[in-house]
């Protein structure tokens, strides 16, 4: 898990060199040009540039020990400064954007020097490029490790900067294509309302994108179960242990990237006394807490009556 985090947080400062550098060029190409998309691009970058400020605050804070106040750990602090992170994408790029392309529609400033727009569309794809491929990479590794699809675990997979970074990245790659569209298209035939509408364009992608990023990190915070197959073999492993005769309850929870919280009620093999029930029953929570992916698991008695959990 430390490895886990310690690559994230690689991701992440990757993803905010690339985004810095790449903002600053597409902000001299902005003022150089004078193109709508451009400026579109220029706030996008810096718009996620500072959501990765936010993003690593969250791979930071959310890694820390359980405490007095905080029993169960500070894991949903991800998706808390993930959540800032998406709104950020939508008020800083996406509002930014469209207001600017609509300007622009009504009153276009003269856009000059397509050159220089090309030669930073250029090497923005590359820059930004390479950063999509190290976070696709870990996307695909991590995917791989809970037997997932990478694109399921990307969409719904319980680490949330991974995530941001990854949909960022993604949006970044299209946005600099319908730029590149716009402006040529622009260039060609002389009429600047597809450059603005370029920026136009660029505002609602990153709107969808923020938007998507929202409803994630809500549904995390709210409280969100692993996928049915999770739950599955987290049952079968239960069974499978010598002194567990059937689990009658389970409740699994993520507490914060690849952190969750396991509550099962089981019927212990045989009649014990009370005292060595609770022995028991806390023996077999120390072994499944040894999980690195088990933040705490609370065990209870199953009542005679209650069914069997067919897993």
């Amino acid at each position: 898990m430390a490895n886990e985090r310690a690559s994230s947080i690689r991701t992440v400062v990757i993803a905010f060199v690339s985004n810095l550098l790449v903002a600053i060029a597409k902000s001299v190409a902005a003022a150089v040009t004078g193109s709508a998309s451009m400026l579109a691009e220029a706030a996008h970058s810096w718009a996620d540039a500072g959501n990765e400020i936010f993003l690593l605050i969250a791979d930071l804070r959310s890694v820390r020990p359980p405490d007095e106040s905080h029993p169960l750990g500070y894991g949903r602090e991800a998706y808390i400064w993930s959540l800032f992170a998406a709104v950020g994408v939508f008020t800083a790029g996406a509002v930014v954007s469209v207001q600017h392309g609509i300007q622009e529609l009504f009153t276009p400033d003269p856009t000059t020097n397509f050159g220089i727009a090309y030669l930073v569309l250029g090497i923005s794809v590359l820059v930004e490029g390479f950063s999509f491929v190290q976070s696709l990479v870990q996307a695909r590794r991590r995917a791989a490790q809970y037997r997932r699809t990478t694109f399921d675990y990307a969409l719904n997979g319980s680490d949330a900067t991974l995530r941001a970074v990854l949909a960022e990245d993604a949006a970044a790659l299209v946005g600099l294509a319908i730029a590149f569209s716009g402006i040529v298209l622009h260039q060609i035939t002389g009429v600047s309302a597809y450059d603005a509408i370029g920026s136009i364009l660029i505002g609602a992608l990153l709107a969808v994108v923020a938007v998507i990023l929202i409803s994630r990190n809500r549904t995390y915070l709210i409280g969100s179960q692993p996928p049915a197959a999770v739950r599955t073999r987290t049952g079968k492993s239960l069974l499978a242990h010598a002194e567990i005769a059937r689990v009658t309850y389970l409740h699994l929870e993520f507490l914060g990237p690849g952190k969750v919280f396991v509550v099962a009620a089981v019927d212990l093999v045989g009649d014990r006394p009370e005292s060595n029930v609770a022995e028991v029953l806390r023996r077999i929570e120390h072994e499944i807490e040894e999980n690195e992916l088990v933040q705490e698991a609370v065990l209870t008695l199953s009542v005679n009556d209650e069914p069997s959990i067919d897993f």
